[in-house]
């Protein structure tokens, strides 16, 4: 029982920061292929896009983040209270 919380907890762990670091590595992998492109190494041109790319990720999908987790501490919870 105790094994079974543990795996669905990191499941869940895995499915809430998956879409995230998915976005992360997609803009990081375009402005990676732009900056060989065009030669322009600006430190800030690699972290700027990737920054807001994330930050409106986490606003998209912020809402089913939270009822994902949100759900699961409600069944831990009354699997506790049993």
């Amino acid at each position: 029982m105790l094994l079974e919380q543990a795996e669905s907890a990191l499941l869940l762990s895995v499915a809430v920061a998956l879409p995230v670091l998915a976005v992360a590595a997609i803009v990081g992998l375009i402005v990676a292929a732009f900056q060989a492109a065009s030669q322009i190494q600006d430190p800030t041109i690699a972290h700027l896009p990737r920054l807001l790319a994330v930050i409106a990720a986490l606003v998209v999908l912020g809402p089913w983040m939270g009822s994902q987790i949100g759900s699961f501490a409600e069944r831990m919870l009354l699997l506790a209270a049993r």
